[in-house]
């Protein structure tokens, strides 16, 4: 954590409806939060309770219906699409619950797929996906494909792929909720040892009480709304 800087993420007063026909359904009802740089922060709630709109709207994949969101003290109001695009794929990582991983790409390629996107020469990524895919413990799965892999080195996988662009920040929607408890704690350790060593901030959803024993800061929503533990 670093306390002297302001903090990578703050959002304030944020709405945001989805309307059906005719029937509007509140998904974040003045949402404000802030999250420091350098911790590993945990968004509790039960399903429908707006855990993934708040990703969304912090990751740049949605907006909110009235307030605001800022990625290091700037409103995301304020970029243009090229601007917002650039943000995902070179600040932003996303580890998502089903991994999305290239099922035809071997691991390497899927990690090594992002920095070619970002333009960097091919010494340069190779280096950064045998460094990222070493952090995650898949030195030697480099050359399988998913299908090949566990659900737990799928994950790692995806978390290899979402750091691989030295990102500020990771955004992980139910990144464990397919895996059994065991496979959860190492895949929250993993977080523990990016957030510690890497200098990743990490804000992650989940219904899961083993990911919040690994959390510096947790937070919950109920209906739309932060509400205490």
């Amino acid at each position: 954590m670093t306390p002297d800087l302001p903090p990578l993420i703050r959002i304030e007063r944020v709405t945001r409806v989805y309307r059906a026909g005719q029937q509007e359904v509140p998904a974040l009802r003045g949402v404000d939060l802030e999250i420091p740089r350098g911790i590993l922060a945990v968004l509790m709630g039960r399903s429908g309770s707006g855990k993934t709109t708040l990703l969304n709207l912090i990751g740049g994949l949605d907006q909110p219906d009235s307030g605001r969101v800022y990625f290091d003290g700037r409103p995301l109001a304020g970029m243009g699409d090229n601007e917002l695009t650039l943000l995902r794929r070179k600040r932003i990582g996303f580890v998502f619950q089903s991994f999305a991983l290239m099922p035809t790409y071997t691991a390497f390629e899927n990690v090594e797929m992002l920095l070619r996107m970002n333009g960097l020469s091919r010494k340069d990524r190779t280096q950064r996906t045998r460094r990222c895919l070493y952090v995650v413990g898949l030195a030697n799965w480099m050359g399988h494909r998913p299908a090949e892999m566990s659900g737990g080195q799928q994950q790692r996988l995806s978390i290899a792929r979402a750091i691989s662009t030295r990102p500020d920040l990771i955004l992980a929607d139910e990144p464990t909720g397919e895996l059994d408890s065991g496979t959860t704690r190492q895949i929250a350790v993993l977080f523990r040892h990016l957030v510690e060593k890497e200098g990743v901030t990490i804000l992650m959803t989940t219904h899961n009480p083993i990911l919040v024993e690994y959390a510096d800061k947790v937070y919950n929503l109920k209906d739309g709304q932060l509400v205490d533990a």
